[in-house]
């Protein structure tokens, strides 16, 4: 019976939230002091009233801003800014405009610097710098960014390109010093000038012309183009990585040269002045049979 009492004692406490040093209290509350006493009934526990709901205004939908108009402009008329606040040029969807993107790389007007790699293009001959466009798309000549340049550029638009840079007609900067000391420049000379008829190399100028600016309507010059685009181009005939339609004179010529020619020739054309104009054709025939040279 003492043992229901105190159970009861415990439940209530539960109940009603008290600790349990207060529990303790009500244990001995429970607990007769004499077994002719009986505890008094605990009153019921009212059941806890729920809290109200709290009735919760709907938010009002807001429409999106929509931006102003911007005031009507000439699209591609000075009047129209740049973001930096400088007038946009207006465009005239020429081939000058349509070749911006050769000019990131060979300067403007495409006129190139002694430094660096990428060559001259101003005032080339049509026709070779058409064979070039047509080799890099044709895969015989090898550079990523020009090959995805030029993938879907017809024949057509390649030589209008070509004419383009070819009619151009600006200065060449200042070349650099060769570094070559006086018997390396003696050698360079000789066979840029003479070859060596020893191992079949013909003379530069036999091809290229007395100045070296080049002959129309497709052999290069090789003057006012930087020291590293010359060696690279000599090294990719040498290895095979650059080729012309057969026969492929030049490739036969850098493969008779050894590492050391390579470097001084490219050394000593590199820190000639430049300016001369491509020569015209010639019916004279070249020292060796060479390919592609048709416009």
């Amino acid at each position: 019976m003492n043992r229901t009492r105190i159970v009861t004692g415990v439940l209530i406490a539960a109940v009603l939230g008290l600790g349990p040093s207060t529990a303790s209290v009500a244990f001995a509350q429970a607990s007769p002091t004499s077994s002719s006493q009986v505890a008094p009934a605990a009153k019921p526990v009212p059941a806890a009233k729920p809290a109200p709901t709290a009735t919760v205004a709907p938010v009002p939908r807001i429409a999106p801003a929509v931006p102003a108009a911007p005031a009507a402009s000439a699209i591609g008329t000075d009047e129209e800014a740049a973001p930096g606040g400088r007038p946009l040029r207006p465009l005239s969807n020429d081939i000058a405009e349509r070749v911006q993107a050769c000019t990131l790389c060979h300067g403007p007007q495409g006129r190139a610097t002694p430094q660096g790699y990428f060559p001259r293009l101003a005032g080339k001959p049509a026709g070779y710098l058409f064979n070039q466009l047509q080799a890099f798309r044709d895969g015989r000549r090898h550079h990523a960014l020009m090959a995805g340049l030029l993938r879907n550029m017809s024949d057509d638009y390649l030589r209008e390109i070509a004419g383009y840079f070819a009619a151009l007609d600006v200065p060449y900067p200042a070349p650099a010093p060769s570094g070559l000391g006086a018997e390396q420049q003696a050698r360079a000379e000789r066979l840029v000038t003479q070859g060596d008829p020893s191992r079949r190399v013909p003379a530069c100028t036999a091809c290229h012309g007395p100045s070296m600016a080049g002959r129309q309507p497709a052999i290069p010059g090789l003057l006012g183009l930087p020291r590293d685009y010359l060696v690279g181009q000599l090294g990719a005939w040498r290895n095979g990585l650059r080729r012309a339609h057969a026969p492929d004179c030049m490739a036969d010529v850098a493969r008779a040269l050894s590492a050391d020619d390579v470097a001084v020739v490219a050394s000593w054309l590199a820190a000639r002045p430049a300016g001369a104009h491509p020569e015209p054709p010639s019916s004279a025939p070249l020292p060796v049979a060479c390919g592609g040279l048709a416009p």
